[in-house]
């Protein structure tokens, strides 16, 4: 099956009339369980509903651009390790309790996704590909010691939060707007102890973003880049390449999980980049300088080969060391199968996931064979490069034909 047959979930039909104590309407997921256990399944089929009797006013174009305006609700579900998952509850957007001691705070057990509900201009509103953001959150998860799920009940809980907000929040007269959909699950268990917590919180909550198509604050998945006017955002980014004393992940680590304590410690080198007039960091490791990431985002070239061949190359998932983005997985799909000769107009591209460094970059520059390079993610999706500084002398890597479409997409043949 071609990769754009699973690309987005439609989210079909108006908000289920539901008041509290109400079920949302949402059929549950049939799976095998132990009928003697007390240990409650995530189940979305189970989630009660409490409107907001003080709804929000949608703000206005220079409100949203602060990217901090919720929507009205929020999902929240706790979870204990002695009787699993608690009654999910769609509830009025407000505060969290925690105690001052909560694991969350001290041992940083969070895990959390980033995603995007679309009113398309046919009318309809559609999640992009929730199933894989699930799955993912899943594996983080697991690796910081939170609880369990079905990722198919957690998309359910979302596709539910996006049936109530949807319809305001994402006007049909307002094609092209957006909802950020941000799942987090939280360690909330009090004291000290240096162990995984027996006690959690899962909350979904959904935020109104600016359209992102004039001058704005992008940012390049969960990570902020500053693009000061139209002229900037044409050029594209300005990276500027880490230095040998910052590292954002590493072999064996976590860098594969979406987890906060991969964010927190790279912002004072994004402050340093942004302070130098750049717009991210380049993530640079061990001392061949192979390139990972860009801010937050995947990052990927397009190079003629030293044999003329043409490559699409980006880091590889094998050493857990970058984040196994789902726009990152889209492009890769769609480059494999619709970037080739079969599809007719194209050259034939080889997809390669595999390490590369500065040092091989420079040389295609030097060489006139870099084509373009790029990053994507789920806030930004795409953003071209216009250069990178790397080193002690501050060498400056001019990255060509940015701004143009080297690759169009040919349409599917049915």
């Amino acid at each position: 099956m071609a990769p754009s047959a699973t690309l987005s979930t439609t989210i079909e039909g108006s908000p289920q009339p539901a008041t509290k104590q109400q079920n949302a309407g949402i059929a549950p997921k049939t799976h095998d369980t132990d009928a003697s256990s007390d240990i409650q399944e995530l189940n979305a089929s189970a989630l009660v509903l409490t409107r907001n009797s003080h709804p929000k006013v949608i703000p206005d174009t220079s409100e949203l651009e602060s990217m901090n305006v919720t929507t009205d609700h929020m999902i929240t579900c706790t979870w204990t390790s002695t009787t699993g998952w608690q009654t999910p509850r769609l509830i009025p957007y407000g505060p969290l309790s925690l105690l001052p001691t909560a694991s969350v705070l001290h041992y940083a057990t969070e895990c959390f996704e980033g995603m995007k509900c679309y009113r398309g201009h046919d009318g309809l509103i559609r999640l992009f590909r929730p199933d894989q953001n699930c799955i993912r959150m899943r594996t983080s998860a697991a690796r910081i010691s939170l609880p369990d799920f079905d990722p198919k009940q957690l998309q359910q809980l979302i596709a539910a939060l996006v049936r109530v907000e949807g319809q305001k929040w994402l006007p049909k007269s307002e094609p092209g707007t957006f909802l950020y959909l941000r799942p987090t699950l939280i360690g909330t268990e009090p004291g000290l102890s240096l162990r995984g917590p027996k006690e959690a919180l899962l909350y979904i909550v959904a935020l109104r973003f600016p359209t992102m198509n004039g001058p704005q604050e992008v940012i390049s998945s969960d990570a902020a880049v500053s693009v000061e006017n139209d002229v900037a955002a044409a050029q594209g980014l300005k990276l500027l390449a880490s230095s040998e004393d910052m590292v954002r992940a590493w072999p064996g680590g976590f860098g594969f999980a979406k987890v906060g304590a991969n964010y927190g410690p790279s912002f004072l080198a994004n402050a340093e980049a942004i302070e130098r007039g750049y717009d991210q960091i380049l993530w640079l490791f061990g001392p061949q300088n192979e390139i990972t990431e860009a801010g937050a985002s995947n990052f990927f070239v397009v190079w003629v080969t030293q044999d003329g061949g043409l490559q699409l190359v980006t880091a590889p998932l094998k050493d857990q060391v970058i984040l196994n983005g789902i726009t990152r997985r889209s492009v890769l799909d769609l480059a494999r199968t619709r970037l080739q000769p079969s599809m007719g107009g194209v050259n034939s591209l080889e997809v390669v996931e595999r390490k590369f460094n500065m040092a091989d970059i420079e040389q295609a520059v030097d060489e006139g064979r870099l084509v373009e390079a790029f990053v994507c993610g789920t806030a930004v999706c795409f953003f071209s490069l216009e250069n990178v500084k790397h080193g002690a002398t501050a060498k400056e890597i001019v990255v060509l034909h940015h701004g143009r479409i080297t690759h169009p997409l040919p349409r599917e043949r049915s």
